[in-house]
């Protein structure tokens, strides 16, 4: 078996091609997953950030909702990053119509929870496991967390308020480390992957 994990971006809607460059970067194979079948192919997924609601119904209509829940109930490795983190919640304090997520991390978010598209900023985020400093987190229209089950590990937080997680193979942050140009939150996570395998 290869030592290089294959890491698929959910190539459905977001930031797709951020994360592929961010995985290379940090020493993986990685390729954009749309189809089911896919899912059989990697070793982990990226859930990118994009809308929530968005990426939720493209799912749907897919064919991958399911199949996806299926595979992080087993423990395929997954990341989140923003509208990821929110897929991967277990429940969402204000979801649109019919919105539904793939769970993964016992936590409750809050969809645009440090504000509109025009209240993004930037900030030195420091995260538990990396090291070398803080790491800058790019907050587009962010979520946070509100509370987590008694399994989840707070990896970091900005203002008292939850921005990282991870539970067992699931890891997820408020923010965007793959507009940054730092590659450690990637690299952490193909070190997880890695790891399951």
């Amino acid at each position: 078996m290869s030592s290089t994990p294959v890491i698929g971006v959910l190539a459905l809607q977001g930031d797709v091609r951020e994360h592929l460059i961010a995985l290379a970067a940090a020493d993986a194979v990685a390729r954009p997953v749309r189809r089911p079948e896919e899912l059989a192919e990697i070793d982990g997924l990226v859930i990118p950030g994009g809308e929530s609601t968005t990426i939720s119904k493209l799912a749907e209509l897919f064919g991958m909702a399911e199949p996806l829940r299926e595979r992080i109930a087993v423990g395929l490795p997954v990341y989140g990053t923003c509208a990821g983190l929110i897929m991967l919640a277990e429940k969402i304090l204000d979801p649109r119509s019919g919105q539904e997520t793939f769970g993964g991390i016992d936590m409750i978010v809050r969809r645009n929870a440090f504000g509109r598209q025009n209240e993004s900023f930037e900030a030195g985020v420091t995260v538990a496991g990396i090291e070398d400093g803080p790491v800058e987190g790019v907050f587009i229209r962010a979520p946070w967390v509100e509370s987590v089950g008694a399994q989840v590990e707070i990896l970091a937080e900005h203002e008292g308020h939850i921005v990282a997680v991870r539970q067992g193979r699931a890891l997820a942050t408020s923010f965007h480390p793959e507009l940054t140009g730092d590659h450690r939150i990637h690299a952490l996570f193909v070190d997880m992957v890695r790891a399951a395998r």
